[in-house]
């Protein structure tokens, strides 16, 4: 028996992706190379914007086909679209055997037993389920050996009002830092280098618990034997405090990078938005960071065209980044969410305009990052080779989530190596090992 899994969205859902695999796997069944040749199909949505949701309806339209040729594989829909919108999904796909949302994932066993038995199977609990954390139980499938996502915190209590994912993952629930590093001492026993502690807001960590701080958890997690490296996604700028920014810059297993949103760079769109803090407070937290960790690199999310944005709030945000300097930037036009305070907002732009700015700000951007590359030509950087690419190459990252391409053996990978930078690419470096083979 096998199963594919398609996965949309963010780490989480990766994450998550992983765990329904080493489910999967504890029922005896084994990853397929092709969705063609597998029993069971899960699609593990995103709901954070349309083209997701659009996708993830493209996706079924070509699974379904499998029906033919196997009647009884079994087709899944999960995930943050599934928790907002699966009886809709249902009723626009009709051949779907199983539906199922965020905090039920450790259900998949009965509700696979039930899709296997002819009947639908539909689970999308109201209430987060209270035994949730018996997911964390099961092991997780990788793609990557050395690199592992641990999930710390789950949900988010911000009102953002662009955001469904309050909706869609509920309110905020830490997870006890004793169960955070039993998992991250099966991960390193089992060859990981580089733990990625991941939340939809990490850095909120241990508020629910009211005894633990999210820079604890960090302390601890450096003292766990084998642990090389730690990154963390995504935190919000109100949560981010100096304690946490001081501690990053004393635990040499945190690396020099660090996610960090700003959405927009307009106080009035940032109101609006409810994002709870001002331009001049965002960058007072990017001058903390820069001045206790020099070499940080810097990544943000933008939303280009929210309801109510001028041309003059938009240049706001540019001014951000042209000051920031961050080394990359996830942009996207907004995206109406069903549910949310700002679906009904009227738009102040045309699309067309909106996208000239969106385009306009990706290439300031990429002049930035071409520009912050550049400071890394004839360098040495320390890279974990994670892979061998389609072009016979080593591939890696730096400290500071650069991506590398590497000639060499490939007894380098899972290694981490000092590399000379001979190329600098837009988006990539290019090295050699110092001492290589």
């Amino acid at each position: 028996m096998k199963y594919y899994i398609r996965t949309f969205g963010c780490q989480m859902n990766v994450n998550d992706s992983e765990k329904m695999a080493g489910i999967l796997k504890t029922l005896g069944y084994q990853p397929a190379e092709d969705w063609k040749e597998a029993d069971v199909i899960l699609v593990n949505t995103c709901s954070v914007r349309e083209k997701p949701d659009q996708k993830v309806l493209s996706a079924l339209g070509e699974f379904k086909k499998i029906k033919k040729e196997k009647p009884n594989a079994v087709i899944g829909v999960c995930g943050c679209l599934a928790q907002r919108a699966g009886y809709e999904i249902l009723q626009k796909a009709p051949f779907i055997d199983m539906v199922f949302g965020t905090t039920n994932i450790h259900h998949l066993p009965k509700l696979l037993e039930e899709a296997k038995s002819g009947n639908k199977a539909v689970e999308i609990l109201e209430e987060i389920d209270e035994n949730e954390n018996l997911l964390d139980q099961f092991p997780t499938v990788r793609e990557n050996k050395y690199t592992a996502f641990v999930t710390v915190i789950r949900g988010c209590d911000k009102k953002c009002t662009y955001c469904i994912v309050p909706t869609t993952r509920g309110k905020e629930r830490s997870r006890r830092i004793g169960d955070i590093l039993r998992e991250i001492q099966f991960l390193v026993e089992d060859g990981v280098k580089e733990i990625h502690l991941i939340g939809q807001n990490v850095t909120a960590y241990g508020k629910d618990l009211g005894d633990v701080n999210f820079w604890e958890l960090l302390e601890a997690v450096a003292q766990v034997e084998g642990v090389k490296r730690i990154r963390f996604t995504t935190g919000h700028p109100r949560d981010l405090d100096e304690d946490t920014i001081k501690v990053m810059a004393d635990l040499p297993q945190v690396c020099e990078a660090l996610h960090l949103p700003i959405q927009a760079g307009s106080d009035r769109i940032l109101q609006a938005m409810d994002r709870g803090y001002t331009q001049k407070e965002y960058l007072y937290k990017i001058e903390l960071l820069k001045k206790y960790i020099p070499d940080i690199a810097l990544s943000t999310d933008i939303i280009v065209g929210f309801p109510g944005e001028t041309y003059q709030d938009y240049l706001e945000t540019v001014k951000v980044i042209k000051e920031v300097e961050y080394d990359q930037v996830f942009a996207f036009k907004y995206s109406p969410r069903p549910g949310t305070p700002a679906a009904d907002l009227p738009m102040t732009e045309n699309p067309e305009t909106l996208s000239k700015w969106l385009n306009d700000l990706i290439n300031i951007q990429k002049d930035i990052t071409f520009k912050k590359n550049l400071q890394y030509e004839e360098k040495t950087v320390e890279v974990l080779i994670e892979e061998i690419n389609e072009e016979g190459k080593l591939t890696g990252r730096t400290r500071t989530n650069k991506l590398v391409h590497v000639e060499g053996s490939p007894e380098y990978v899972g290694q981490i190596v000092d590399v000379k930078i001979e190329k600098v690419n837009r988006f990539s470096l290019e090295g050699k090992i110092n001492g290589g083979i």
